[in-house]
């Protein structure tokens, strides 16, 4: 008898079967799911204009805690949602961002010209 079938028969297997056993081994592989937390915390900090950003944030939070949990569907859910959301931060951000720079620049132009011709008609006097 050879050691492998005595180790079997040892543990209590049937000993005429036919059926030659198989043994199945599932390995699950590693699926990275990211998780945009570093690029939602930045848009919650710099471009935080509509709170999309904080938004964001909270869903990174909950993609993480899924991913942590081994939920990788909900993961990839709430990790695609704060992927929306950033994208839309960024782009709100950017666009108020220069809409408020092109505001200040043309304004206080506007203030000087305006005080500039104050001083011009008190200066007739």
């Amino acid at each position: 008898m050879h050691k492998e079938e005595h180790e079997v028969s040892v543990l209590g297997a049937p000993h005429n079967t036919i059926f030659p056993r198989s043994t199945m081994i599932n390995i699950q592989s590693e699926t990275s799911v990211p998780d945009h937390i570093v690029w939602s915390l930045f848009n919650t900090i710099f471009l935080n204009w509509c709170c999309l950003g904080l938004i964001a944030f909270a869903y990174s939070v909950k993609s993480r805690d899924r991913k942590m949990v081994g939920d990788v569907t909900g993961a990839q859910a709430y990790a695609s949602t704060a992927k929306c959301l950033n994208i839309s931060a960024l782009i709100v951000g950017i666009l108020m961002t220069i809409g408020f720079i092109l505001l200040l620049v043309f304004g206080s132009v506007a203030i000087y010209h305006i005080m500039l011709q104050i001083i011009q008609e008190k200066q007739r006097y």
